[in-house]
């Protein structure tokens, strides 16, 4: 049988206990609803938080293998657009060397064909060499190579070679004209090997670009899925933390009853010294 005391309060000492539980099981709730987080810091769950902490390293460093992806893909997707300025450039250069190559032209015919010609010719140049990128150019004479980050650590990159366009490259050079019927016949050869290479040149380019837009998907796909398992770890359940909520309000109205009531205990025994 319990001992009645006024000094030491057992029932009310218990029911505080239980009371400091429920409150504090009240705050860790509300913190989680507040948060939407079940694993908000280290103490709250060391383990869970540190490997949630890994994934979302990776999928934050993915942020810049994705920004190396794209400026890769930019700068190829450029020179293609240059290489394909070239090509449409000597198809018409073949034009007006097939038709220079009459030799029952006249003096002032074949001069306006060779002056379009070299136009043509000079736009090559000019296309190759404003083929850049963010200060890189893969279609000029000791292009850039792209490399970009195929992983969150570095250890692995996409390499697009570089494609020389340039005259040299295609197999002309700057003093190329329709000088002759002859001259003219000659270069018909030449230009059909220079649409032929540049065709070559631009399927590598685009096969190089369909890999970086491929591997650059993949990129996005595989940040999404480490964003829903970090999720998955540390998220709370909102419906269920609500339940909780409201089931320990119950029980804190409860427990503050119930200290008042063993509080009330001391008092009763004045009632044995009237």
């Amino acid at each position: 049988m319990p001992m009645n005391s006024v000094n030491t309060n057992v029932g009310a000492m218990i029911a505080l206990q239980n009371l400091n539980v429920t409150n504090s099981d009240l705050m860790t709730t509300q913190g989680r609803i507040n948060t939407g987080k079940r694993v908000g810091s280290a103490k709250d769950n060391g383990a869970i938080w540190a490997i949630a902490q890994n994934q979302r390293a990776t999928a934050n460093s993915l942020n810049a293998v994705k920004e190396s992806l794209q400026r890769g893909q930019s700068t190829v997707d450029v020179a293609i657009s240059a290489g394909e300025t070239v090509s449409e450039l000597l198809i018409q250069m073949k034009e007006k060397a097939l038709a220079a190559a009459d030799t029952t032209l006249d003096t002032n015919s074949r001069t306006a064909l060779n002056d379009d010609f070299m136009s043509l010719r000079d736009q090559i140049t000019k296309a190759v060499d404003n083929a850049e990128f963010n200060g890189a150019n893969m279609v000029k004479t000791s292009g850039t190579t792209v490399e970009a980050l195929a992983n969150a650590d570095a250890s692995s990159v996409i390499t697009v070679s570089t494609q020389d366009l340039s005259l040299t490259g295609i197999g002309l050079t700057a003093t190329s004209s329709l000088g002759t019927a002859s001259e003219s016949a000659a270069l018909i050869s030449t230009l059909n090997s220079a649409i032929t290479g540049v065709s070559s040149k631009l399927s590598k380019l685009g096969t190089g670009s369909k890999s970086l837009a491929s591997h650059l998907n993949f990129v996005m796909k595989l940040q999404d899925t480490l964003e829903a398992g970090v999720g998955n770890l540390v998220d709370a359940d909102l419906a269920k933390e609500s339940a909780k909520l409201q089931a320990l309000q119950t029980k804190q109205q409860l427990g503050i009853q119930a200290l008042s009531i063993a509080n009330q205990s001391s008092s009763i025994l004045l009632g044995l010294f009237r």
